[in-house]
C-alpha cells in the first residue's frame, strides 16, 4: 500500500526565543472553589488559554526522544514528524546512537500503521491502540493537540481556580480526568498541566511540562516537553524540537512492503 499526500500552506517567520522559569511546572493544590466573585475572573482566564491554541493547517518537526519505561532507560530517538490538521500525524523514528530508521508510524482518525523496519514486520490497529500503548484514552485529536502544545482533557467545568504572584491555577472536572493547568500570569501560557483518573480505582495519572517557549509569527511554541504517564507502570518522556515549523508544503508517503509480515 502507497499513500502520498500533499499539502501546501504559508511561511512563517523567524524564531525568537522566549524564556520560561523551569520551577513553574511545580504542581500545586488548589483548595478554594469558584465563587461569584471570581467567575469574571476564571471566564477571562480560560478565554486566554482558548485564544493561545494553535491552529495550523501542516506542521512538521525534528523531535529528540528520550525515554524511560517499566523495563528501564530505552535509547534515544530522532522522531521526524508531519501532520495535517484533523487528518493524518506521520512519524519517522530513528535510533540516534546508529542513525538507522527503526520505525514508521502514519496515525489517521480511526486507524494506525506501524512499520517495524528492523523487524520487517507492520501492525495494522484501530485507533484504540494508542489507548493500549499509553494507558491515556487517546483519540486523534487528543494526541494531536498533545503534539502541537495545546491543552488536553481541558473542560469548561471549573471546579477552583487561584492567582499566586507567578501563575494561575484552574482545576476542571471532566469525563476522564480531573486536570490542574498551570498558567504563566505575565503571559497566560501553559507551564504544568496534571491530569489524575476521576476513577480513583484505576490511581491514573499523567503529567506535561512545557518549557522553552518559541514566539513565531505570532504563535508561542513549546520546544520542551516533559510527560510522564503512570497507572500500573511508569512512563518518563522527553521531548526536545530541535526543528519545528507550521504551513509549509508536505509531501507524505508511506509505503508498506509487501514483503512484510502482518502483525
Amino acid at each position: 500500500m502507497l499513500i502520498v499526500i500533499t499539502s501546501v500552506g504559508c511561511k512563517t517567520a523567524k524564531k525568537i526565543q522566549a524564556a520560561v522559569d523551569k520551577k513553574d511546572s511545580t504542581s500545586i493544590n488548589i483548595t478554594q472553589p469558584v465563587n461569584e466573585d471570581s467567575i469574571l475572573l476564571v471566564k477571562n482566564a480560560l478565554e486566554e488559554v482558548y485564544s493561545k491554541k494553535i491552529d495550523f493547517k501542516t506542521f512538521s518537526a525534528k523531535i529528540k526522544v528520550e525515554y524511560e519505561d517499566a523495563k528501564g532507560k530505552q535509547p534515544n530517538i530522532t522522531a521526524y514528524v508531519r501532520a495535517l490538521k484533523d487528518s493524518l500525524i506521520w512519524i519517522s523514528g530513528y535510533a540516534t546512537i546508529f542513525n538507522v530508521e527503526a520505525f514508521r508510524i502514519l496515525i489517521k482518525k480511526d486507524s494506525v500503521f506501524v512499520l517495524d523496519k528492523i523487524n520487517k514486520e507492520v501492525k495494522l490497529r484501530s485507533i484504540d491502540y494508542l489507548q493500549e500503548i499509553t494507558e491515556i484514552p487517546f483519540d486523534f485529536k487528543t494526541l494531536q493537540n498533545l503534539l502541537i502544545g495545546n491543552p488536553i482533557f481541558l473542560d469548561d467545568n471549573i471546579i477552583s481556580y487561584k492567582e499566586t504572584e507567578s501563575k494561575i491555577l484552574l482545576a476542571t472536572l471532566g469525563k476522564y480526568f480531573k486536570h490542574l493547568l498551570t498558567l504563566n500570569k505575565s503571559d497566560h501560557l501553559i507551564i504544568h498541566s496534571k491530569l489524575d483518573d476521576v476513577n480513583i480505582v484505576r490511581n491514573r495519572t499523567a503529567d506535561i511540562t512545557y518549557g522553552d517557549y518559541v514566539n513565531n509569527n505570532s504563535v508561542n511554541f513549546s520546544t520542551f516537553r516533559e510527560i510522564t504517564v503512570s497507572e500500573k507502570n511508569k512512563l518518563d518522556v522527553q521531548l526536545n524540537f530541535k526543528q519545528y515549523e507550521f504551513n509549509k508544503e508536505l509531501v507524505i508517503v508511506f509505503n508498506i512492503p509487501a514483503n512484510y509480515t502482518r502483525k
